[in-house]
């Protein structure tokens, strides 16, 4: 019988991860198929490690790994797929925005052919305007820009075949925008609609800050795009500042206007030193992200390793061996 893995990373969700845990349990008892849990924590503060445990205890279908500290969703995330050795894995959230109960449509797709089935979002109950209309906004922004077709209204929540899963395991880049790489490896990809619940208990860790740091990671690591604009922006700015300075010698030469002064000359120094600063910030972002993975260090470490009895370790460059 085919295997399937649901992984699921957490960081501080200790007030929904009971919950969570029992919906998916009635989710996977129905399943015609072999399948475990793999919980990841992403450095929690809070019980979120001891109720991985417990939960652990109670269920054999259960693992855990516990990262050295907080790097994040996407490395966490990283962590859980690379302990993956099932035929096919599930990535879902611990706070019930992404129901559990789509699972097995997930899992039709797949077994009528498809490598990566995506869950996108036909609506996001329980989020307020702006951040609907932000979302919307960096999805079609990204859909413009990048040079790989990502999904719209779309986030980690899917299924990844072995095949895909495979596939994903051979991109170690340390600047990670997994919806973008789950996107770059191809194959058969296909979606599956759902409604968005509202978050069950607990705050989102993502304020508007982190979204905006999240966007640029994306755009940035799948798009040339914002160095072409600045490279055209500046173009254009040379263009005027030229056309400007034309108009300013033709004035003085065939009217014998005064040159204007400071007022003038302030404006223009302004304008072309704003677009310059404007470039570097951007060609700035691109060499920051070269650095980061010159370095090559591990995306993660994990100081415990609890897999469900039925599995043995893998050991990826990042796992301490024991």
């Amino acid at each position: 019988m085919p295997r399937l893995t649901v992984v699921v990373p957490a960081y501080n969700e200790s007030a929904v991860l009971t919950t969570f845990h029992e919906r998916l349990s009635s989710v996977l008892d129905q399943l015609p198929l072999t399948c475990d849990v793999l919980y990841v924590d992403d450095g929690s503060r809070d019980d979120t490690w001891a109720i991985m445990q417990s939960l652990a205890v109670a269920d054999p279908r259960v693992g855990t790994l516990k990262l050295s500290r907080n790097f994040g969703k996407e490395a966490a995330l990283t962590a859980g797929l690379d302990h993956v050795d099932a035929d096919a894995a599930v990535v879902i959230d611990a706070d019930l925005q992404d129901p559990p109960e789509v699972i097995p449509q997930l899992v039709e797709q797949w077994q009528a052919g498809y490598d990566v089935v995506y869950a996108t979002r036909s609506g996001r109950a329980g989020e307020t305007g702006l951040k609907r209309f932000t979302a919307a906004a960096f999805y079609r922004t990204m859909e413009a820009l990048s040079e790989v077709a990502v999904p719209r209204d779309t986030g980690d929540f899917r299924l990844l075949s072995r095949r895909a899963l495979n596939a994903l395991s051979q991109l170690r880049e340390r600047q990670r925008f997994m919806k973008g790489l789950f996107a770059w490896i191809g194959y058969r990809q296909t979606a599956v609609k759902y409604m968005r619940d509202p978050r069950l208990a607990g705050k989102t860790k993502w304020n508007y800050w982190r979204l905006t740091q999240f966007a640029i990671e994306g755009i940035t690591s799948f798009s040339s795009a914002p160095l072409k604009l600045a490279t055209w922006t500046g173009s254009a700015a040379s263009v005027l500042a030229f056309l400007f300075g034309l108009k300013v010698l033709l004035k003085a030469l065939w009217r014998g206007d005064p040159v204007p002064g400071y007022p003038s000359l302030m404006v223009v120094i302004l304008f072309l030193g704003g677009i310059q600063l404007l470039a570097l910030g951007v060609i700035g972002e691109y060499l920051g992200r070269n650095y980061n993975e010159t370095k090559q260090r591990p995306l993660y470490f994990i100081e415990e390793e609890h897999l469900p009895t039925a599995r043995t370790p893998i050991h990826t460059e990042a796992t301490p061996r024991r």
